[in-house]
């Protein structure tokens, strides 16, 4: 896992209308980067829809929010429309920048144990480095939490 200090590694998506995005674009401001398991599952829906709702104070304060998942373009889209998210959703289905960040990894439901997106923020400074790593987040206040950070 990346700590604070660490260049955050650098990487380049296909938004949901195909336009690919890299660390670079986003240097000389801050950037709060979320990786999340997947569209319209009811723990990424309320940590989505906290990030829309707190997207202009977030961008008030400087910062660009992104978010990274596996799925498709097309799934972007959808959930992005149908949430109304004022924000970049980048589709990583070879899992590059997920496993870069150390998303990737060992979960567990009902007792079994599989592997899959680790849902974590990385909040990155205007230099490209970790500023903070936020592993295991709540959906529900992570975007508090967020606002918290860049205070």
């Amino acid at each position: 896992m990346l700590k604070k200090g660490d260049p955050a590694p650098d990487f380049l998506l296909a938004d949901a209308d195909g336009v690919t995005h890299g660390l670079g674009e986003f240097a000389g401001g801050k950037l709060v980067l979320y990786f999340y398991p997947k569209d319209e599952t009811s723990g990424c829906t309320t940590e989505a829809c906290g990030f829309r709702d707190a997207h202009d104070e977030i961008r008030a304060k400087g910062a660009a929010v992104v978010g990274v998942s596996a799925d498709s373009q097309a799934a972007h889209r959808k959930f992005a429309e149908k949430h109304g998210l004022p924000f970049l959703l980048l589709s990583d289905p070879e899992r590059k920048a997920i496993e870069a960040y150390g998303a990737w990894g060992e979960k567990k439901l009902y007792g079994k144990a599989y592997l899959g997106i680790l849902r974590s923020t990385f909040l990155i400074d205007e230099k490209g480095m970790i500023e903070r790593v936020f592993p295991k987040v709540s959906p529900a206040t992570h975007a508090a939490e967020i606002l918290e950070a860049l205070s």
